[in-house]
C-alpha cells in the first residue's frame, strides 16, 4: 500500500495511440517474433516523488486468424511521467493499439522547496 501521509493527492490522466501500424505495415502488423513499443508520457505537473500508474487498454485492433498476445506495462516511473511498454510475440497482428492511463500520487507541498 502506497501511504500519502496527509500530502496533497494528485490525479491525473490520458490516453496514447500507440501505433497505427496498418496504415504503413508497420512492424505490430506485417512483423513476427517478438516486438516492443515504447512511448514516453510527461505529467502535465510533476509529482512530489513517483506516484503509483494504472494503464489499461483502451482500444486493440488486430487480425482474427492470429492469436491475441498482448503485455502493457509501465516502466521507469519518476515524479515526472513513465514510460508507457507494449510488447507482442509469435504470429499476432495488431493493426492499432491505444492504451488509457491514470497516475495517482503525492504533490509537492508549499512548505517544501528546492535550492535547485
Amino acid at each position: 500500500m502506497k501511504r500519502m501521509n496527509g500530502d496533497s493527492v494528485g490525479i491525473t490522466q490520458g490516453s496514447r495511440l500507440l501505433f497505427s501500424d496498418y496504415v504503413d505495415d508497420g512492424p505490430m502488423w506485417s512483423g513476427q517474433g517478438d516486438r516492443e513499443t515504447r512511448n514516453t508520457i510527461n505529467f502535465p505537473e510533476a509529482f512530489a516523488r513517483a506516484p503509483l500508474v494504472h494503464v489499461s487498454i483502451g482500444l486493440l485492433d488486430m487480425d482474427h486468424k492470429h492469436n491475441i498476445r498482448a503485455d502493457v506495462s509501465v516502466e521507469l516511473i519518476t515524479a515526472k511521467g513513465f514510460d508507457l511498454v507494449f510488447r507482442t510475440w509469435g504470429d499476432t497482428r495488431i493493426a492499432r493499439m491505444r492504451v488509457d492511463w491514470m497516475a495517482i500520487g503525492a504533490l509537492p507541498s508549499e512548505e517544501e522547496w528546492q535550492l535547485y
